[in-house]
């Protein structure tokens, strides 16, 4: 559903074309969801138009740690204040990442969105969900399709206490619809902008549990650093994670901003950001952008340009950029520092890191950027 992301969408990103080569020549855009590629294009996922997400002003629901898990209680998002008359017993959550914070805490959601982006199975649950369903003795929850839009109907079928929505791409329209189901905790700013830590303090103090989820921030970190010390060829290099243009067009590369997830965990744990990274974020609210090859130059202190690719191919991706008379002198890619991620399988998902994901799969994507390395 990221329905506009900068996401990613705004989405997801919306946008995000990435450079994939397919059995052809062409290039396709991927984003980490499928409300990834909403949000950045401003249509839903199933291509119909929709009002842009609100950036909000509500830093403060994230700024600090809070210890207080008295009802009612009132949560501050982009769409104004959530007011939870009592401890959520039935938590749903919509689009990408947010199931993960109560079932890390031990608590099983009602509901939950279908993953479309990455899921390897067809089941629409990634691995590592599965994995801690099955730990907590968990029935799958109702899953939620948003391939169109978050499934209001089905959201109301679950009889939610609580709806988790603080990293998505809600529009006012959705949160609207969704209020009128159940308390709703929507993102603090931007759209698809919340840092996991941020998803996690947030949802934590929704459903009465904030102490656990600062612990849960704490655990993620130190298994962070500790991916990130058994790959020391990666402390501070800096990673472009992007593509070239949409469709093939190699007049542009696109990246995401460190206002999206992906590349706001590298720059938060260990890793550099390049220059053109710092000052396009600066420049704009979105989570993904495009700038033109003609100056080159501009990515010059980039260490490893990573994209998603279809498996198998990275030789032909590495190709097609070494082949354009100006990608080919960006030092990166000169020296073969590309690291091609799958197009859509579980460790392609896991590069947009969650509660649950990172446990399961940091050192796997780890282990993709340091061999570009070699």
């Amino acid at each position: 559903m990221r329905t506009i992301r900068a996401s990613l969408a705004a989405a997801a990103v919306a946008a995000m074309s990435l450079t994939a080569c397919s059995s052809g020549d062409s290039t396709s855009s991927a984003s980490t969801s499928s409300q990834s590629t909403s949000a950045a294009s401003g249509k839903s996922a199933g291509g119909k138009a929709t009002a842009q997400p609100k950036v909000g002003k509500a830093s403060a629901s994230c700024d600090a740690p809070s210890g207080d898990a008295s009802y009612p209680m009132k949560i501050e998002h982009a769409y104004g204040t959530t007011t939870i008359p009592a401890k959520p017993t039935r938590i749903a959550t919509v689009a990408w990442a947010n199931h993960e914070v109560p079932l890390a805490l031990g608590v099983a959601p009602v509901g939950m969105s279908k993953a479309t982006w990455g899921d390897d199975d067809g089941d629409g649950v990634m691995p590592w969900v599965q994995e801690k369903l099955t730990a907590l003795g968990a029935q799958t929850p109702a899953l939620f399709d948003e391939t169109d839009g978050v499934p209001d109907t089905e959201v109301f079928k679950t009889k939610p206490d609580v709806i988790l929505a603080s990293y998505s791409g809600l529009t006012q329209e959705q949160y609207d619809k969704l209020s009128k189901i159940g308390p709703v905790v929507a993102y603090p700013e931007r759209a698809w902008g919340t840092s996991m830590e941020c998803m996690i303090r947030m949802n934590s103090k929704a459903i009465g549990m904030p102490a656990q989820g600062e612990q849960l921030i704490k655990d993620l970190k130190k298994h962070s650093d500790d991916a990130l010390n058994a790959h020391p060829s990666l402390k501070g290099k800096n990673v472009l994670f992007g593509s070239t243009g949409t469709k093939g067009d190699f007049s542009k590369i696109g990246f995401y901003t460190t206002h999206d997830s992906r590349a706001g965990f590298l720059a938060r744990n260990g890793f550099g950001v390049p220059k053109i990274v710092a000052e396009e974020t600066k420049k704009t609210d979105q989570f993904f952008v495009e700038v033109s090859t003609e100056k080159i130059e501009r990515f010059d202190d980039v260490d490893v340009f990573l994209t998603y690719g279809p498996e198998k191919d990275n030789a032909k991706i590495a190709g097609k950029l070494k082949k354009d008379e100006l990608i080919s002198q960006m030092p990166a890619v000169k020296k073969g520092r590309i690291a091609v991620l799958g197009y859509s399988n579980p460790l392609a998902a896991a590069a947009n890191p969650s509660p649950l994901s990172i446990p399961w799969g940091l050192n796997k994507y780890y282990d993709v950027l340091a061999d570009s390395l070699k």
